[in-house]
């Protein structure tokens, strides 16, 4: 029984290893089209393909830079909180350790008179008089004593809680920054994604992802009408800045004065117009008061996607000025070429 057995496992194992060898030819096969052919690469997309690939990616990359200008200001306030919090501490510390040294200064005189009994000190002065005045003011000293040492220990508390308040501001401060980097390496992904996409194209196809919706630069007029229709003269300086930057480059993160990002150029421009814009589209659009499509009047800003992630401002007739992305510089467009979110006029 035992020399019957053997044969059958090994007879067993070799049907198993046939089986294995089977499916990786079987596989082999198909991947090679079983008849010896060569494998089909995959078509090259179109222009048109490519154009709507890279629409996207900017998009997305739009997104990405929003968010990674809104963890910047974060990041910024929270290392301005830290310097203001590291300033009163040391100028605290300044008044602790002056404290300190006037309690050492009493301290060392108390040594030096050798604390003697007071009623024992009455006896023995030859100018009683004069002792009774001088224990007065050894008496009012002790209460000022009383008050320093009160006093450092103030100092002490404020010190200690400044130092706490900034180790929880230096902990905030690297959680913002590792933010930053998230952020950032995803803006730098989908753009380089984008460049990539686009060495594809030919020279003429390249221009035409970023020139498609572009128009010749306004003359004076168009500038001036826009800003005449402005609803105040702040909207109006606001529309005459945006004018002025007509041409200047894309850049993610930037703010002027020579390159812009969408929120950037529109807080850029308000910010010459003497108004305070908050830095990313989800604020900007909260800072002002809603008004309807239909409404719109040069100054207003108008949002896109339903991300609130694109803006622009208004310059009238359906027309927009914005900071497109890498491929477009600042431009006049028409306000329907995206998604339209909603507008909101600040001032």
């Amino acid at each position: 029984m035992g020399a019957h057995r053997r044969p059958r496992q090994r007879a067993t194992g070799g049907g198993r290893v046939r089986t294995a060898a089977t499916i990786t030819l079987a596989g082999a096969a198909t991947a090679t089209g079983l008849g010896g052919g060569t494998g089909h690469a995959d078509p090259q997309p179109t222009a048109a393909q490519v154009r709507a690939k890279v629409d996207k990616l900017y998009q997305e990359a739009e997104v990405a830079t929003e968010k990674y200008n809104g963890a910047k200001e974060k990041a910024d306030a929270a290392e301005q909180r830290l310097e203001d919090l590291r300033d009163e501490a040391a100028r605290k510390e300044d008044r602790l350790n002056s404290a300190r040294e006037a309690l050492g200064s009493v301290a060392a005189a108390q040594y030096r008179s050798g604390g003697l009994d007071p009623a024992l000190q009455l006896a023995l002065s030859s100018d009683p008089d004069r002792y009774l005045d001088g224990a007065a003011f050894a008496e009012r000293a002790g209460s000022r004593q009383r008050a320093e040492v009160g006093r450092v220990r103030k100092e002490l508390r404020e010190v200690e809680q400044l130092r706490g308040a900034a180790r929880v501001e230096v902990s905030s401060l690297k959680s913002r920054r590792a933010e930053l980097k998230r952020h950032r390496e995803t803006v730098t992904g989908k753009l380089e994604s984008a460049r990539l996409l686009l060495s594809r194209l030919t020279a003429e196809e390249r221009a035409d992802v970023g020139d498609r919706t572009s128009r010749s630069a306004p003359g004076p007029r168009e500038s001036l009408s826009a800003s005449a229709q402005a609803p105040n003269s702040r909207a109006a300086a606001a529309v005459a800045y945006a004018y002025q930057k007509l041409g200047s480059p894309y850049v993610w993160g930037a703010t002027g004065p020579n390159a812009f990002d969408c929120s950037g150029l529109t807080q850029a421009a308000y910010r010459a117009a003497g108004v305070s814009l908050p830095r990313t589209t989800y604020a900007q659009i909260d800072a002002g008061r809603r008004v309807p499509r239909s409404e719109l009047l040069p100054g207003d800003l108008v949002f896109f996607y339903s991300g609130i992630s694109h803006v622009g401002i208004y310059v009238g007739n359906g027309q927009m000025i914005h900071a497109p992305n890498p491929s477009a510089p600042v431009r006049v467009a028409p306000v329907d070429e995206m998604p339209f979110a909603g507008a909101t006029r600040v001032v």
